[in-house]
């Protein structure tokens, strides 16, 4: 979630030039989120990084299979919402069949923003023909889930937590919204009205995680997985990975996308007509806060 009144004048200060560190080992493409003093936050910069790292393990018929990481503490604490490197107003060589965000007034600004760097992007990573695999400690919050969402396996070390607290901003849930297919529909609904953090062990019980291991033992794990996904042939691993994926959308995860991607936007709007920003008068300190004292810290 981003502020559509921000004002334009903001600097904006990259604290990296790297917002994504890539490597490529025994034909597994590495791919790290590298945003570690933001808890790997979610600006426009890294979300272009990550297209183009999704992109060129594409290309690299040497890969066969994807890994994406967070540095440091947390995999990920969700949508830049108050980072220096917040680029809201910023634009960027577009991926996607729309337009420019940057020039639209006030609602189609954001909505065009998202339909390309959330929903859309998210939806074309998913598609990516290679396994893929989310490495997850720490956080997972908000637009963190939509990152480990679009992957095929979510490996998980057991501090890692999962949370939407969003519904507190007037949002019903993240722009890519796979609760209801990731969860059971009740639990769905306890995940986002509460927005309390879903341990990974919980997460495990509804099959949303595939395997929890301690955190020093995060990265040979999923290592050992990527490796046995990167032996399978190519093809079936694709057409696997094709299956599974359209019986999701016989079951409407796309429609269902589509129609609370809506609802998120009608949000947004309702907080910039009722408060001081499209975000409820929230922002990532407030977030923060609230958070921890609802997590007890």
């Amino acid at each position: 979630m981003t502020d559509l009144v921000e004002p334009k004048a903001t600097e904006i200060v990259y604290e990296t030039e790297e917002p994504i560190l890539y490597a490529v080992e025994d034909g597994v493409a590495w791919i790290t989120m590298n945003r570690p003093g933001f808890n790997n936050a979610q600006n426009g910069q890294m979300t272009y990084a990550l297209d183009d790292a999704f992109q060129r393990a594409v290309n690299d018929d040497d890969v066969r299979c994807i890994v994406l990481a967070g540095q440091g503490k947390h995999f990920s604490a969700g949508h830049d919402i108050g980072t220096p490197g917040r680029d809201l107003h910023k634009d960027f060589d577009r991926r996607l069949m729309f337009g420019r965000h940057v020039n639209r007034p006030a609602a189609e600004l954001l909505y065009t923003r998202e339909q390309e760097q959330y929903l859309g992007m998210c939806r074309r990573w998913r598609e990516a023909p290679k396994p893929t695999v989310a490495m997850v400690q720490g956080a997972c919050i908000a637009g963190g889930l939509m990152l480990a969402w679009v992957c095929d396996l979510i490996i998980a070390s057991d501090d890692a937590f999962f949370q939407d607290p969003v519904v507190r901003m007037g949002i019903p849930g993240v722009e890519y919204f796979a609760h209801a297919f990731e969860l059971p529909p009740r639990i769905a609904k306890e995940f986002l009205l509460l927005g309390e953090r879903m341990t990974a062990q919980r997460a495990e019980q509804f099959g949303m995680v595939n395997r929890i291991v301690p955190r020093d033992k995060l990265r040979e794990e999923t290592a050992a997985v990527a490796a046995k996904l990167a032996a399978q042939p190519r093809l079936g691993a694709w057409l696997t990975k094709q299956a599974v994926n359209h019986v999701e959308e016989l079951r409407g995860k796309r429609t269902a996308m589509e129609a609370v991607f809506h609802m998120h936007h009608f949000a947004h709007a309702q907080n910039d007509l009722t408060s001081d920003n499209s975000l409820g008068g929230l922002d990532a300190k407030s977030m923060a806060s609230a958070n921890k004292k609802q997590a007890g810290e």
